[in-house]
């Protein structure tokens, strides 16, 4: 599951023990050698409709961990990135491999809650990858109101979404093992640790999203394939901020 350079069990642990913010900061030296930072294999297509989408002057990458969607901003933002997350040692391994080509646009690293965002209405476009998990079901009104907030009008809050797992399946069994766990560790265990993957449904998200005020549509990623009955294996949210 992890390469030779990524974390042992024990420090695994230590970091599971610990709180979302301090258990990042632990992991963020070896966070891109392990599953948890989001494969090119989902960048890659995204990065593909975003430049179909654009181009944009300015994008947000939430909850940026170590800058995977950094890097995707550059792709198709032509004035400025800024990835933002709560977790310093991920912002800090983010800068220390901060290779921008000449002629990229300029990159901020920021500090802050993504329930609480430090901006104003500046941003073009917002993305973000694997991060909602962290987010209880009853957190997405503000942290979608916080988004809408820093868009300017017309802007675009764009992210995947993958397909749930069948019933019944490995993948759908692995996944409610996990969330199990996390609910009893969390249930005995102080401070708590958010991080659930069976939470971030594709029609409550789209149903919160437009009671906060974005238009939403969806796209399919045809190069992460379909399932068995048709139905894409990913979905590309794209949230537009009314102009």
């Amino acid at each position: 599951m992890f390469a030779p350079q990524g974390p042992t069990f024990r420090e695994l642990a230590v970091q599971a023990l610990s709180s979302v913010e301090r258990g990042y900061d632990l992991l963020a030296p070896k966070f891109d050698h392990t599953p948890f930072r989001t494969p090119d294999a989902i960048l890659t297509p995204v990065s593909r409709a975003l430049q179909r989408l654009g181009p944009f002057d300015s994008g947000l990458d939430l909850c940026c961990g170590t800058g995977a969607g950094v890097d995707v901003l550059r792709q198709v933002c032509r004035e400025r990135v800024t990835g933002v997350d709560v977790s310093a040692g991920m912002l800090a391994e983010g800068r220390a491999h901060d290779r921008a080509a000449p002629g990229a646009p300029r990159t901020d690293w920021v500090r802050a809650d993504a329930r609480a965002l430090p901006f104003g209405p500046v941003f073009d476009l917002a993305v973000s990858f694997g991060a909602f998990g962290h987010f209880l079901p009853r957190e997405r009104p503000v942290l979608f109101s916080q988004v809408h907030a820093v868009l300017r009008p017309g802007g675009r809050f764009v992210f995947p979404i993958g397909a749930p797992a069948r019933p019944g399946s490995p993948g759908y069994w692995t996944l409610l093992a996990f969330d199990t766990a996390m609910r009893v560790r969390n249930a005995l265990w102080r401070p708590s640790f958010v991080m659930y993957y069976r939470t971030f449904r594709l029609t409550d998200v789209c149903a919160d999203l437009t009671r906060t005020g974005f238009d939403v549509r969806l796209h399919t990623l045809p190069e992460l394939g379909r399932r068995p009955d048709g139905s894409p294996r990913c979905r590309l949210v794209v949230a537009t901020r009314a102009a």
